[in-house]
């Protein structure tokens, strides 16, 4: 399903080399293949060090094909440096991406066999859409700031018809208009994106959540592609992406997760760290690991 995999790298180490210069909890993440594993990182702790190690060792070991794994991250450039790592560890064929390219390329391989047709192209940046819907509403809000308002109501299952009961619940306000005024343009917004035959990148997630969570053939398609997954600033995962997820698992347990909830940033988009921080609630038997060595900041600030 159009997998980002690494060119090939050097020589592959031995699956005990992989282990070597890791410190002793880094190693544990390392050694730690069954899942599922939740692996508790502060700031400069090597985290992205200690998970790439292990899909490099499993892969090594034999107990994981690199075609089956799936590494999930925040950003594009996360994803690449994620890639890059793996690539000087000498494994190829493992699939690194974000949420959102990941739901994107599974949506656009499953819609043709579903519907009959091609999924609608993607709007990536709604702001210029937005500018002018703000501007004809005579609205005071940025247009970027009605995109974030708009990305989180999506991902939180809010309707524009439950907006203001929701906003006001959860104390949040679009600086320049009323809770009714911002329920009205994100109205507006969906039906621009519905004439336009477009989609953003928040309908990419609960697209794939639609199809995964109600089309079994589709959902065991993905599954028969991917067996073994990874999920980095795990802190920053929201309600759709945490649901998407569980699809992709479906009833297996192959899953490690990484973050800090301490560093959680996306609680403006949606993002919730409880998830992480949850998580051997939410999947019973995870293995809770910790990464405490700071190798990024000085012994005084450490300190």
């Amino acid at each position: 399903m159009g997998a980002v995999t690494q060119p090939p790298g050097p020589p592959a180490p031995s699956a005990d080399a992989v282990l070597e210069g890791l410190d002793p909890e880094q190693r544990e993440v390392a050694a730690a293949l069954e899942g599922p594993v939740c692996v508790l990182a502060g700031a400069g702790t090597g985290k992205t060090r200690a998970v790439t190690h292990r899909i490099a060792y499993g892969v090594r070991t034999g107990a994981y094909e690199p075609s089956g794994v799936l590494a999930v991250t925040f950003t594009t450039r996360a994803a690449a440096e994620m890639r890059s790592r793996l690539a000087r560890l000498g494994v190829g064929g493992v699939s690194t991406r974000t949420f959102h390219s990941a739901a994107l390329a599974q949506v656009r391989h499953l819609w043709p066999r579903l519907y009959g047709t091609s999924f609608p192209a993607v709007l990536d940046d709604p702001s210029t859409l937005l500018a002018d819907l703000v501007a004809e509403a005579g609205l005071g809000c940025s247009e970027r700031d009605a995109a974030t308002e708009i990305a989180w109501a999506k991902v939180s299952n809010v309707a524009p018809d439950g907006y203001v009961d929701a906003a006001r619940s959860e104390g949040r306000r679009l600086s320049g208009a009323s809770p009714e005024q911002a329920a009205a343009l994100y109205a507006s917004y969906l039906d621009a994106l519905r004439r336009a035959g477009r989609v953003d990148l928040e309908d990419v997630l609960l697209a794939a959540v639609g199809v995964l969570s109600s089309q079994a053939q589709a959902a065991r398609l993905v599954r028969q592609r991917y067996r073994w997954f990874v999920v980095d600033e795990f802190q920053d995962v929201s309600g759709v992406q945490m649901a998407l997820l569980d699809c992709w698992l479906g009833d297996r347990d192959d899953v490690c997760v990484v973050g800090d909830p301490a560093q959680a940033i996306y609680g403006f988009a949606g993002a919730r760290p409880d998830y992480l921080t949850d998580f051997p609630a939410h999947v019973p038997g995870t293995r809770v690991l910790r990464l405490t060595r700071n190798y990024r900041s000085t012994p005084q600030a450490v300190s």
